[in-house]
């Protein structure tokens, strides 16, 4: 997909307008409980390492929680970015995506606070799924690739449900 970047100027008031509705809001209903400010640049791709570097290093400079450079190409660019600016950072682990995927430990020990996994998760259902309804169609049994049903309801909540049904039972 083609990336566009609004001009440098334009996306540093654009942090420092949220970062200022932050703050107000903060004073208005106490600390911490305004919006995580995630101040994120597709520069990277547009013009180049230096100047998203450039531009997370003014995110942070405007205020931001947290900066997102979106898609380092390499672990170098990744120490790199961890180096260069401080403050929080988030890693997008997106499968298939021009981003090395590490483990969470990995990302920690570089300099990064928090990591997505956007599709993941939904990627392995698609899968799983694929698999259950192949066997489905073609008759064959299905117990050794699902939960059992005892685990699926504790997984989704049912087992707490029905103790708590029980606790407030009436006659």
């Amino acid at each position: 997909a083609g990336k566009s970047v609004i001009p440098f100027d334009e996306a540093v008031q654009r942090v420092k307008a949220a970062c200022d509705a932050r703050d107000e809001y903060d004073s208005q209903f106490g600390p911490g409980t305004g919006p995580l400010i995630l101040a994120r640049t597709d520069a990277l791709k547009t013009d180049g390492f230096e100047a998203a570097i450039e531009r997370c290093l003014a995110f942070q400079k405007a205020g931001c929680d947290m900066t997102f450079l979106e898609a380092p190409e390499s672990t170098e660019q990744m120490q790199e970015y961890c180096r260069r600016v401080p403050g929080p950072k988030l890693a997008n682990m997106l499968e298939q995506g021009s981003t090395p995927i590490l483990s969470p430990r990995e990302l920690k020990e570089m300099g990064y606070t928090m990591a997505a996994y956007p599709l993941t998760l939904l990627s392995a259902s698609i899968k799983a799924m694929e698999l259950s309804l192949q066997r489905i169609k073609q008759g064959l049994p299905t117990d050794d690739i699902i939960s059992t049903f005892a685990e699926t309801k504790d997984t989704v909540g049912f087992t707490n449900y029905a103790r708590e049904e029980q606790r407030y039972k009436t006659d």
